[in-house]
Formats: structure tokens, sequence, C-alpha cells
């Protein structure tokens, strides 16, 4: 009787691009849905300009600078970071995926498509910018602080948001896997706590002139790295929930 000679297992960068592929079974939910809210912003943005035009006769609008119309889809991707751990991580187990591979493949899409996006999303300013606001005076992409950064800035900026976002909503999800509702209500507590804390101690010390006058001197670059620290805790502590979770069917 002659054996079959074994299989060879795949690697471990085979497993973790076949987790993102789970992932993507669906393409709507991280590439469809959040360029069809972009889309709906951009053309709510324009009815409102072409609005304002007729019955103000102006054609530039500097208001529409505080929009925060470039940031909507970003409410979407914290369900979608959410989805990723809370539904998929089950699902993912019975296919015999571990926690450790399911985790990185996470990580890994949540970086692919934040930087794609990130990409779009910044290319979108410049060219908003050379038009005129889409030759109507529309301001939605390079509203906020967008309009007044390079190109790599804006990159760097919408990344680090998007991962922000992302690595947050999977934190929250694998402690509600791991600690159900107790360990949800605890974390938010302690989010809260802390935000209270750094609250009280500055009024205490009365530092909120030297708070202030720190964060007028960050530049927009610097700001996003800091901002990039809770992304790397956030990654690294969903990490090590993930790996001891034990969702139920």
């Amino acid at each position: 009787m002659t054996l079959a000679p074994p299989l060879n297992p795949p690697s471990a960068l085979r497993r973790i691009i076949n987790v993102m592929r789970l992932h993507l079974v669906n393409k709507s939910v991280y590439i469809g849905i959040p360029w069809m809210i972009v889309a709906g912003a951009l053309a709510v943005s324009v009815i409102i300009t072409l609005l304002l035009r007729y019955v103000s006769g102006e054609t530039e609008f500097p208001g529409m600078a505080y929009s925060w119309a470039v940031v909507s889809p970003l409410w979407y991707l914290i369900a979608a970071g959410v989805l990723a751990i809370s539904t998929t991580l089950p699902f993912a187990l019975g296919f015999s995926i571990t926690r450790t591979d399911f985790y990185l493949g996470t990580s890994l899409l949540f970086v692919t498509v934040s930087a794609a996006n990130a990409l779009a999303m910044a290319t979108l300013v410049e060219i908003e910018q050379a038009t005129g606001g889409w030759w109507i005076g529309t301001i939605m992409f390079s509203a906020l602080w967008f309009g007044g950064q390079t190109w790599i800035v804006n990159v760097l900026g919408f990344l680090v948001i998007q991962l922000f976002i992302f690595f947050v909503g999977a934190l929250f999800a694998a402690v509600y896997l791991r600690w159900r509702v107790m360990g949800s209500v605890l974390l938010w507590f302690g989010v809260a706590a802390a935000i209270i804390g750094a609250v009280t101690i500055i009024v205490l010390t009365d530092s909120w002139v030297s708070v202030v006058g720190w964060l007028t001197t960050q530049t927009t670059a610097a700001l996003l790295g800091w901002l990039a620290v809770p992304v790397a805790l956030a990654a690294l502590a969903g990490y090590f929930i993930v790996r001891r979770a034990t969702p139920k069917n």
C-alpha cells in the first residue's frame, strides 16, 4: 500500500494572507461602503455649494473649511473594526485558523486598507485645491487641517487616524469576547477615569496655559506622531487579548 505524501502546510505569510482574503469575501465592508459614504458626502457638499451660490451670489465659501464631511467614512470604520473581531473571529476559528494568524492577518488588512484610503484621500485634497473646489468652490477634502498640509502629511494624517479607529474598535471587540459585558464596562470606566484624571491634574496644577501652549507649538506631523502611540498600544493590547479570547457560538 502506497501512502500519499503529506501536504506541505502553508507558510506563515500565506496563512496571514488567507485571513485577509477571509475578511474580503464581502469587499463592500472595507472598500465599497466607505467610498459610497465619501461619494455621498461629496454630493451633499456640492449641492450645498450650488445652493449657496444661487442664494448669495458668492463664489467662495470659507465657512465650508470647517466641514467634517471629510471624516464622514471614519465613523463607519469604527463598526468595521469591531465587526472584524466580534463577527469574523468565531467564524475563522471554525476553519482552524489560529488566533495569532487571525490577528496578524486582520492587522495587515487594517494597515493595507488604511494606506490605500490615505493615498486616495490625500490625492483628492490636492485635486480639490487644484480645481478651486471642483470648479464651483466646494470645500470638503481640504477642510479642517487637511487644507494647509503637504500631500505626505495628509497621507500620514489619514493613515494614522484610520489605524486609530480600526485598532481601538478591534480592542473593544476583543475585550468583549474575552470578558463579556463586565470587561467592556470596566474598559469604558477605565477610559473615562483616565480622561477625568488627566483633566483633574491639569486643573489642580493650573497647567492649562502650559498644555495649550505646548499643543499650539506642535506641528501637525508631531501631533500625528503622538497619536501613533495609542495606536501601537491598542494594537499590542488587542493581540494579547485575542490570543485568549473564547467567542461563544
